[in-house]
């Protein structure tokens, strides 16, 4: 293996001074080379050179998806000639941004994901199979690829889906790795158990999940996590947490305790609604500053994930700051019936249903203004009995219940998987400006 040193390991002070040298480097270049930034210091008359220190940052005002939607180009800080890679967000919440990438970018996306898959404990010896598409103007599809080539293991690209090509590629070339989203580990446990195959002693003993959380916010498993662990007690479980903004991610290591920061690539704060820094064990929106990156740099960008963090050491030995599983996105938030809910408590409740093939999650607004949730559910059980388990179930675990309907499986598979999205589509939010923005 590639000897790989990182910055997790060393004290917390040392990490200080080594984020304030790169915070001041990437002021001097976006405030030079960032049309949208030289803009930002102009209006706000505030002078880059008075940043020196990670408190100072706060004098800055944030950049929100709304900044990157309407300016996009101005983003950019190198000519066109020096771009090598184009990717695009997912458009969960708006329309999707693209991203312009140089070699420089691609090499600190590689050892982004190198430390990643050393995190979840892997190595050049592993094999790692790829159940994720690498297409589509994906960039966590590529990062995972580079990423395996920094660390010096293979990796075998088969794409997302068809179960029966997973398992034929797991027969041929062993893995021991997969990146995966986690519900498609149930579709392979039914595969191999429809074929009769003995998936308890295949050659995989690792996932690295990404897309779906895992895990509550106390790292205990929630329904999904629980169930695939349960049927394939084998595999360890290793969430990961990125977005194409961040060009980095935080991967959980072998003691499932939170996505681990990566210093040296970005910085990380944690702001309530007012744009405020919130305290350890609150929940605040990640926001990221990116170290390293020079195509499209970004200063204070608030992501939309809401998460709470920690700055104990871990029992790994990391020190650095880790991050919970994400317990919702800011713009997804539902207020029905007084509680205040995030579609993943909602999924929390129906993958613990049996009898339910799959699910949409619709939320909409009614005629007196407040929201309203309504689940389309897949399954070949119409009845009322079943419908009012589902119900009570709801009430059981968040004290309301939503508006339940029954459809064929298939249709909602349709759904669920548009031909232009990369992601499962569980929940439409039919609320936001008159349209629908699908997660």
């Amino acid at each position: 293996m590639k000897n790989i040193e990182n910055l997790e390991y060393i004290p917390l002070e040392d990490v200080r001074v080594y984020q304030e040298l790169k915070l001041r480097e990437l002021l001097n270049y976006v405030a030079t080379r960032s049309p949208f930034y030289k803009r930002m210091f102009q209006t706000t008359g505030i002078n880059p050179l008075e940043i020196t220190c990670l408190e100072s940052l706060q004098k800055l005002p944030v950049t929100t998806k709304e900044d990157l939607q309407h300016f996009n180009n101005d983003f950019l800080c190198v000519g066109h000639e020096l771009i090598i890679d184009y990717v695009t967000t997912s458009g969960t919440l708006g329309d999707p941004v693209t991203f312009a990438l140089t070699e420089a970018d691609l090499k600190r996306l590689a050892r982004n994901e190198a430390l990643s898959f050393m995190t979840a404990g892997c190595n050049s010896h592993d094999i790692i199979q790829l159940m994720t598409t690498i297409d589509r103007r994906f960039m966590a599809g590529l990062a995972y690829f580079l990423g395996s080539r920094e660390l010096g293991s293979a990796i075998v690209r088969v794409g997302n889906g068809i179960p029966e090509l997973q398992w034929d590629t797991i027969h041929r070339v062993f893995p021991t790795t997969c990146i995966v989203v986690p519900s498609f580990l149930l579709k392979l446990i039914d595969y191999a158990r429809e074929n009769d195959i003995d998936y308890h002693n295949c050659s995989l003993r690792r996932a690295i999940c990404i897309g779906e959380p895992l895990r509550n916010p106390d790292y205990s498993l929630n329904t999904l996590g629980q169930k695939i662990a349960d049927l394939w007690p084998e595999l360890s479980l290793h969430s990961t947490y990125a977005s194409t903004e961040m060009q980095t991610s935080f991967t959980e290591c072998s003691y499932f305790a939170g996505g681990h920061h990566q210093p040296e690539l970005i910085i990380v704060e944690f702001l309530d609604e007012y744009n405020q820094p919130v305290r350890e064990g609150e929940a605040g929106e990640v926001t990221i500053t990116t170290l390293g990156v020079e195509g499209m740099p970004l200063l204070r960008f608030k992501t939309g994930d809401i998460c709470y963090f920690t700055t104990q050491k871990c029992a790994c030995g990391r020190t650095t700051t880790r991050l919970s599983p994400v317990i919702g996105r800011k713009g997804q938030m539902i207020k029905f019936k007084g509680t205040t809910l995030y579609p993943g408590a909602l999924y929390d409740v129906l993958d613990n249903i049996s009898g339910l093939t799959n699910y949409i999650v619709e939320v909409y607004t009614n005629s007196i203004g407040t929201d309203e949730i309504h689940v389309r559910v897949g399954s070949e059980n119409h009845t009322d009995e079943f419908k009012k388990h589902i119900k009570d179930a709801f009430r059981s675990k968040i004290r309301v219940a939503p508006e339940v309907s029954f459809e064929d499986p298939s249709q909602i598979s349709l759904i669920q998987n548009p031909v232009t999205s990369r992601k499962l589509v569980k929940f439409i939010d039919h609320r936001l400006r008159g349209g629908d923005y699908l997660h």
